[in-house]
């Protein structure tokens, strides 16, 4: 999950972790906030009705036979007024009891207030159903989740926007400091556009490591260079002064056979040297990729080049490239990493073993896979596959180096590759053409 998301959807529970508890506070207290609404309006209604009262309503109220003498069609409030001979000071007070209004009986809030008139002393008792309470309590109740829900939705909209402007310039710091960086001795050292003190920092210590890097690598490039230089000259000197030996007719045929162990072994070196020197070359971008390749020709030419071997192992070929896939790269390199990956397939398959080239277009662009029927390797030998000097069988003609020098061609045509394989079943190698 990335770091805007993780970031919005923090923020997000906060809120609703707040908004949750008050909340619950409010349904907590909102019987007492409905009944305590509910008594003032009884007593607002009460003063209005004494205020307001005349001789006349008096008598009509008091006159009523009904049990209630005056109700609303809902029968949720009623007013009674009672005569009484009382003559002590009695306050009003609030009541909760059972009536009955027609035949039909509930629970009300009843306030009860002692009051004179004309010398006369009254009993008002007015009455509101506790079902308005319950009505409050509901509609208090949907209005907070319903603003509960709306604060969570803005909140996650605003957080995302917000994450996402927030943490812009860091992806792009990403994306065009790291991920798109394959030639470190060109970086690009422009500082980012951002006023976030953080990206300053990790973008100048981006900076900053990729100059050591850029350093290091000019400085491998350069020994490199001489190395390759100081070493073939002499190698191919005594290459000579070796083989002009042979030539001599008074040699003896234990000298000979020295002779030619030597020559085998400074071959062997030539070839070390010149794995190393093509590894190089490849990882400092010292190659240009403008060619039209054709893949599936490319394999042909390579099958071709490997009939001998095939045919010396009776090893069956199968080419099942339903595409004639075109790539933009560097012809002799993807060359030089088919024939790698073919020739091993050669040489540590089995007798009369079988080789399998197909092709699949998932999404990511296109790919093709190598299969043999060889040795294998287990998950311990996968992981160092592609490591340098790595050597899995004790063959003299492997120097440790093939696998490294496609990871490094593969790299540097932003291709992926990848390997699948089990002990005597064989071995399958993926390479994905990114689109």
């Amino acid at each position: 999950m990335k770091l805007q998301h993780k970031l919005a959807f923090y923020n997000t529970f906060t809120k609703i972790a707040i908004i949750a508890i008050l909340g619950t506070l409010i349904i907590s207290f909102v019987e007492n906030i409905s009944v305590n609404s509910l008594k003032q309006r009884m007593v607002d209604k009460r003063d209005k009705f004494v205020s307001n009262l005349s001789v006349t309503e008096i008598n009509e109220l008091l006159q009523q036979e009904k049990s209630f003498t005056d109700y609303n069609i809902l029968k949720e409030e009623y007013i009674v007024l009672t005569l009484v001979n009382v003559t002590d000071s009695i306050p009003p007070q609030f009541v909760e009891e059972q009536r009955s209004i027609e035949k039909e009986t509930g629970t009300y809030l009843i306030l009860w207030d002692y009051f004179q008139y004309g010398g006369k002393k009254y009993r008002l008792e007015i009455g509101e159903s506790m079902e308005a309470v319950k009505r409050i309590e509901k509609n208090t109740l949907y209005f907070t989740l319903l603003i509960l829900l709306i604060t969570v939705s803005l909140t996650l909209v605003s957080d995302l926007a917000f994450t996402r402007f927030l943490l812009r310039p860091f992806y792009k710091i990403v994306d065009e400091k790291l991920n798109r960086v394959n030639d470190p001795i060109h970086f690009n050292y422009e500082k980012a556009d951002t006023t976030t003190d953080d990206f300053l920092l990790l973008d100048s210590s981006i900076s900053g490591l990729m100059k050591k890097v850029s350093d290091q690598l000019l400085t491998e490039k350069q020994f490199i260079s001489n190395v390759s230089h100081e070493l073939l000259t002499p190698i191919s000197v005594l290459r000579n002064r070796l083989e002009n030996m042979l030539n001599d007719d008074n040699i003896s045929v234990e000298s000979l056979n020295k002779i030619s162990a030597s020559l085998k072994t400074l071959t062997r070196l030539k070839a070390v040297i010149n794995s190393l020197l093509l590894i190089s070359k490849v990882e400092n971008q010292q190659f240009n990729k403008s060619d039209n390749i054709q893949i599936k020709t490319l394999i042909a030419e390579v099958m071709e080049e490997l009939e001998d071997r095939l045919d010396a192992r009776h090893i069956t070929f199968e080419n099942n490239l339903t595409t004639d896939y075109y790539f933009t790269g560097n012809q002799a390199l993807l060359h030089t990493l088919f024939m790698n990956l073919l020739n091993n397939a050669v040489k540590y398959n089995k007798e009369s073993g079988k080789i399998i080239i197909s092709d699949a277009y998932p999404k990511t662009g296109y790919q093709i896979f190598i299969s043999d029927e060889g040795v294998g390797m287990n998950e311990q030998q996968i992981e160092k596959a592609f490591t340098r000097f790595e050597k899995f069988s004790d063959r003299k003609d492997s120097h440790g180096l093939g696998l490294a020098i496609v990871k490094s061609i593969a790299s540097f045509h932003y291709m992926e590759i990848s390997m699948h394989s089990e002990p005597e079943k064989g071995t399958t190698i993926a390479i994905d053409f990114r689109k």
